[in-house]
């Protein structure tokens, strides 16, 4: 089974544009991927960063309040309760993330609170008071049984306290009790809130945790709270490291991890929180899937438009070579038909020359029938009629001119360059290139007409030319030859370029003698040579 050539051009065209796309992608894909996977482990790592210090400093600058709350003038005695529940309720009303404030004295009477609530109760078995009266005191978050059963619960989810304790004393130092304080832990969700929105189209999908000393979930997707974490991201972030990493969960699930460790802020030394933020790697990784699709689907487009365009550049190719073949055709069938020249595309021209010169060859027809029998007259190399033709040649056509009162035009050229063929690339080129440009100049005279090999790379051509305008009508042909040895030639693959001088002088029946006119030819054709060669210069007769 044969395919032609422009389904190959087409189908190479497109499969090259293929590989280079797969490849591409891949690449593309491979270093998007990395790239990716920084910038976006980076932004984990930061935003984990961001919420252990945040986390740090509000309960930092809550604690601050509770201690300058409970150094106001309110507190010392004598004791005024309406005051410090006035100040407690102000307080809560400005900062709601406080769920309950209370003052309780050395007893853990509670005298004072914000709504009223639990006042008359006792704080002495709780740990923010059992602490605070000792000094200042911050506890990690707990379920808060103290006050889950009286504060309200919308949305039915467990409740969970932070507390912070602060020793209240008198000017001397002596103690007076406990300024206690609850605070919700859903302020974290918001701090989670602020640190992820900016960060929403790089973190999407990203979950977060927060996990208390003991590897316990404080904060985190639902279902996940209160359960223990063990997690390699945990393990480095406990050695005060702030970073990222790949890591794989469940299975094949892959995770970009950032992680950090809350370490406290100026004198809150901190619960030793650690903040770990994961994102799944698939999600943080689809726009580099994405580019790689628009890269693999670009690449699909431009393979259909490279395989349109081989196909069309094929045609363009094959037109030329469908040119040859029909002539070849039409000559095999014995038609009249010559093969066309093209010059545009080497490989094409050498192929048309050398089908032309086969064919030249081929069906080359002497000259004058009175020679074709006796090889002797012949030039061995070129097979073109030697000086002894000539002569016999010249006196049946000066007796033919005679007759019709026209005249004979002597062209002696010779090869432009030829030396330096032989130096360069050897006599055996140089033989070559005599037939051919043998060749050439039959085709460029009538078959009536004689060409001559003199010797070398010098021939003579007699024309039969008019009386009224013999040069006119020899430099026609004289231009003819010219540019035709001056095409490229194309031997044993090689391209030769040569020029052609030409000398001219024009034979009538008022100058009897031919070998004056050949030699007068001979001078002018020096003389081409001598003004510039590719030339034609005509002498006539004293």
């Amino acid at each position: 089974m044969s395919i032609n050539l422009r389904t190959i051009f087409a189908g190479a065209f497109a499969a090259v544009i293929i590989l280079l796309t797969v490849l591409l992608s891949y690449l593309i894909g491979n270093e998007s991927s990395k790239t990716a996977e920084v910038t976006n482990g980076k932004s984990l790592a930061e935003a984990a960063y961001q919420m252990s210090y945040s986390l740090d400093h509000f309960m930092w600058t809550r604690a601050g309040e509770v201690e300058v709350l409970s150094k106001l003038d309110a507190f010392q005695e004598p004791v005024d309760e309406e005051e410090i529940a006035e100040l407690l309720n102000q307080l809560k009303e400005s900062l709601p993330v406080f769920t309950w404030i209370g003052y309780a004295d050395t007893k853990g009477n509670i005298l004072s609170a914000t709504g009223e609530i639990q006042e008359g109760s006792s704080l002495e078995e709780q740990p923010v008071f059992q602490n605070g009266i000792k000094s200042p005191y911050i506890g990690d978050v707990h379920d808060g049984a103290f006050l889950a059963e009286i504060l309200p619960n919308p949305s039915g989810e467990r409740l969970q306290f932070v507390d912070i304790g602060v020793p209240v004393k008198d000017k001397s130092g002596r103690s007076l009790g406990v300024l206690a304080a609850h605070l919700s832990w859903e302020w974290a969700r918001q701090v989670e809130s602020s640190i992820l929105t900016p960060l929403e189209e790089r973190v999407e999908g990203a979950e977060v945790y927060v996990i208390s000393n003991n590897d316990i979930i404080l904060l985190g997707p639902s279902g996940q709270v209160g359960k223990q974490m063990s997690d390699p991201a945990l393990r480095l972030a406990r050695q005060g490291k702030n970073s990222w990493l790949n890591e794989e969960h469940k299975g094949s699930q892959s995770y970009l991890t950032g992680y950090a460790y809350g370490d406290g802020e100026m004198d809150y030394p901190g619960l030793g929180w650690s903040v770990i933020i994961r994102q799944p790697a698939d999600i943080a990784l689809a726009s580099v899937r994405k580019l790689q699709n628009n890269i693999v689907l670009m690449g699909m487009a431009v393979a259909v438009l490279f395989g349109i365009a081989g196909w069309l550049l094929a045609g363009w190719i094959i037109r030329p070579l469908q040119r040859i073949t029909e002539s070849a055709d039409l000559l095999s069938s014995g038609g009249e038909a010559e093969i066309p020249e093209f010059n545009r595309i080497k490989d094409l021209s050498i192929l048309s020359r050398s089908l032309r010169n086969l064919v030249n060859k081929l069906t080359r027809v002497e000259p004058e029938p009175f020679y074709m029998s006796d090889m002797t007259r012949h030039d061995p190399l070129t097979g073109l009629p030697n000086r002894t033709a000539l002569d016999d040649y010249l006196a049946h056509a000066v007796n033919k001119a005679k007759r019709n009162r026209s005249t004979l035009s002597f062209l002696y050229l010779g090869l432009d360059g030829f030396k330096k063929v032989n130096e360069t690339l050897g006599h055996k080129t140089g033989d070559k290139l005599l037939q051919e440009v043998s060749f050439r100049l039959l085709e460029s005279t009538r078959e009536n007409e004689m060409i001559t090999r003199i010797g070398g790379d010098e021939f003579v051509v007699i024309l039969h030319t008019s009386a009224a305008k013999p040069m006119q009508e020899a430099e026609v042909v004289a231009k003819r030859i010219i540019d035709k040895i001056n095409q490229p030639f194309v031997i044993d693959g090689e391209i030769v370029h040569v020029g052609c001088s030409i000398g001219a002088a024009v034979w009538s029946p008022e100058n009897q003698d031919t070998s004056e006119i050949l030699r007068l030819a001979d001078d002018a054709h020096y003389i081409s040579k001598r003004s510039g060669k590719n030339r034609i210069t005509f002498e006539t007769a004293v």
